[in-house]
């Protein structure tokens, strides 16, 4: 990577340096200014700097929460897509004024709003989509037989997110709220492991769902409530995967962090 000073004096030059450099040699210039972060950094940093290069994440089907910790060239090697042209897409990734920087609030803040937006809203989704599945399978269960794993498959995770949930809100985030406080010493280490080891299952669940919908596509034939569900599994997949970012890559490091130090 061209040095920043270099890259600075060729893009701000008055009119550029035609022919003394390539474009390749422009456009990595414009990377080196763009961000700081290459290939060999981790996804999850990469959507920690933006949160909005999430998108390009779910567009590539790459998972930025439970596999965050991956590089972006082993993330881009899974997918067997071109490193380079992710970069671009992710430099071109524009800020989002909706999007917090939660990487600078409060952890108390940060549990507060998982419970409030990521939690609820599940808690709401996951019976009307089950709700989907279920009929979706009744109807047309004979004549896709993916539908019979689907079905069990969203059964699973759906229990288990409840179960999770319960955890976070009951035991986890407690404490996080008492350390950030000071108003006791408790160990966070273990349930926090647990958590990640229950992130890691719902992640796999999700991945079977799109390999099993073929990435949620609706046969030609499907009725509405076929292709309702498939549309409402993409919805679960995308904010799922926000709501693990915020907990795997920002929220429980920072509790480990703050537990270990005495408080915030």
């Amino acid at each position: 990577m061209k040095s920043i000073i270099y890259c600075a004096t060729l893009i701000l030059w008055p009119g550029g340096v035609p022919g003394l450099v390539s474009e390749d040699v422009y456009k990595e210039c414009f990377m080196a200014l763009a961000t700081a972060l290459g290939v060999d950094d981790s996804v999850s940093q990469w959507v920690g700097e933006l949160p909005a290069r999430s998108r390009v994440f779910e567009h590539n089907g790459i998972d930025y929460c439970c596999g965050g910790k991956a590089t972006l060239r082993q993330a881009c090697a899974k997918r067997n897509i071109d490193p380079a042209a992710i970069m671009t897409d992710l430099l071109a990734a524009g800020h989002d004024p909706d999007q917090r920087d939660w990487s600078t609030a409060t952890l108390t803040d940060l549990a507060d709003h998982i419970e409030s937006t990521h939690h609820a809203w599940l808690k709401k989704e996951l019976p009307r989509v089950a709700m989907l599945v279920h009929r979706t399978f009744t109807v047309h269960g004979l004549h896709y037989a993916f539908l019979t794993e689907l079905k069990t498959t969203y059964d699973r995770f759906a229990s288990e997110m409840d179960a999770h949930m319960f955890k976070e809100e009951h035991i986890l985030f407690p404490r996080i709220r008492l350390i950030e406080a000071r108003q006791a010493d408790v160990d966070v280490d273990h349930p926090v492991a647990i958590m990640e080891h229950e992130h890691d299952r719902a992640g796999a669940d999700l991945e079977q769902l799109r390999t099993l919908s073929d990435n949620y596509t609706a046969p030609a034939e499907a009725c509405n409530t076929f292709r309702a569900m498939l549309d409402a599994l993409r919805e679960i997949e995308v904010d799922t995967h926000i709501h693990v970012h915020k907990e795997n890559n920002i929220l429980f490091p920072r509790a480990i962090a703050a537990a270990r130090a005495g408080g915030v």
